[in-house]
């Protein structure tokens, strides 16, 4: 495929349509607050756009997250919909430098069968990432099923996708010991593996802002690993030059396919030059893959190369993917 073909590709996915969508909140945020992104008087880097609201608090911050399940998921499985709602919560928590505290639920289902797989699914991620599911709201006679979960959790330092900087080295970090899901974009490396280690690899991402090796951050969620990116360049009034060469794919997935998945442990990080060698030898010591991908620049536009070719992906002066950048 020629690196044309797959920036057409890669515009036109789900995952990046659905970021999209989120200019109309950005929209009526506007009409809230002419400023946007707000912040918060007592805390300039608690910045609305970013995985979670963080909220000042004491010596620290709230984070609240919330998620809305893929209908087709909930539909076709229904356990792994309950698992994934309580997975890409916590994900959201860690990617800012939190941990999880507690996690509720609202539930539609058109019968027992279909409500009991779900709870099934949630209990389990539950227990494996030693995340409390406290309440929430369930209906069991529906016409239709639908899950959302939202989250909270806490944060002494915050790792944010507003920070990135010109000249910061981006890094891939990635959990490769998983498989592909038979049907749907998402690398499973989640539910067969064993919880300490579940816990202990997200651990990783709240240690290194407490230590200041890192300060900007995101997961990778449905936008992939190029629209994600792009969430982050947005928020931080940056660009990107992106070698392609730099992802490897796992051997039964092709490079378009490996950057559309939805990854059950997977984060961005923008690094200071002087901290890319420590934050790598973190993950590596947790047998996780993290690989420099890019170079972060000044320019606004996220530019792809592979091999010979390079084109423009986006160019952020010309067009916002949420509208969530700063004024």
């Amino acid at each position: 495929m020629k690196l044309i073909e797959l920036v057409t590709t890669l515009r036109q996915s789900i995952g990046v349509l659905q970021k999209q969508d989120i200019q109309l909140a950005a929209k009526y945020l506007k009409q809230f607050s002419p400023s946007l992104p707000i912040p918060n008087p007592q805390s300039p880097n608690s910045l609305i756009g970013d995985d979670c609201a963080a909220i000042p608090d004491q010596d620290g911050y709230l984070l609240l997250a919330a998620e809305g399940m893929w209908d087709v998921l909930v539909e076709s499985e229904p356990w792994f919909a309950g698992w994934c709602a309580v997975m890409v919560n916590v994900s959201d928590i860690y990617a800012m430098g939190g941990r999880p505290i507690a996690v509720v639920d609202t539930l539609w289902g058109t019968s027992a069968t279909v409500i009991e797989a779900v709870w099934s699914g949630m209990t389990a991620a539950s227990k494996a990432y030693s995340v409390p599911i406290v309440g929430g709201h369930s209906n069991y006679h529906s016409p239709y099923n639908a899950l959302s979960v939202a989250i909270l959790g806490r944060a002494t330092h915050l790792l944010s996708s507003f920070n990135a900087k010109p000249g910061d080295t981006l890094l891939l970090a990635i959990d490769l010991r998983g498989k592909a899901h038979p049907k749907y974009p998402f690398w499973n490396a989640a539910t067969s593996g064993a919880s300490s280690r579940l816990r202990e690899n997200l651990e990783l991402l709240p240690k290194l802002a407490e230590t200041g090796l890192c300060d900007a951050a995101k997961d990778v969620s449905m936008g992939g690993m190029i629209g994600t990116l792009l969430m982050l360049l947005e928020t931080s009034r940056c660009g990107a030059v992106v070698d392609l060469e730099a992802i490897a794919p796992p051997p039964d997935l092709t490079l378009e396919k490996w950057l559309l998945c939805f990854p059950s442990y997977g984060f961005l990080l923008s690094v200071r030059p002087e901290h890319v060698a420590a934050v790598q030898t973190c993950f590596r010591e947790k047998e996780l893959s993290c690989e420099a991908i890019a170079q972060i620049t000044d320019s606004q536009q996220l530019i792809l190369t592979y091999k010979s070719e390079t084109e423009i992906f986006w160019d952020l002066t010309q067009e916002n993917l949420t509208g969530f950048a700063p004024i």
